[in-house]
C-alpha cells in the first residue's frame, strides 16, 4: 500500500501514516493535518520504521501515529 505522511499542525512533532491522501481517518484532536510526503509501495518508510507494523495499524485503526525524537543536546 502507498503510505501518506502527515504532520499535525497543533501537536508539535506528531506525525502519522495513512493510506488515503485526504487523511480523513486521522484523529481530530490533533488537527489540522498537513500531508508532507508519500512512501511508495516498494519503498521503506523513514526513520527505519516497520512497514509491516504501520500497515497493521492502518488496517486496525485507519492510521499510525509517531513522534519525532527531540534533538540530542550537546
Amino acid at each position: 500500500m502507498r503510505l501518506y505522511i502527515f504532520k499535525s499542525e497543533s501537536t508539535r512533532d506528531l506525525r502519522a501514516f495513512v493510506n488515503d491522501e485526504s487523511g480523513s481517518k486521522l484523529p481530530q484532536q490533533h488537527a489540522p493535518w498537513t500531508v508532507i510526503g508519500v512512501v511508495a509501495v516498494d519503498a521503506k518508510p523513514p526513520h527505519n520504521l516497520s512497514r509491516d507494523k504501520i500497515e497493521l495499524a492502518i488496517g486496525k485503526a485507519g492510521f499510525q501515529l509517531w513522534r519525532l525524537k527531540a534533538p540530542a543536546e550537546a
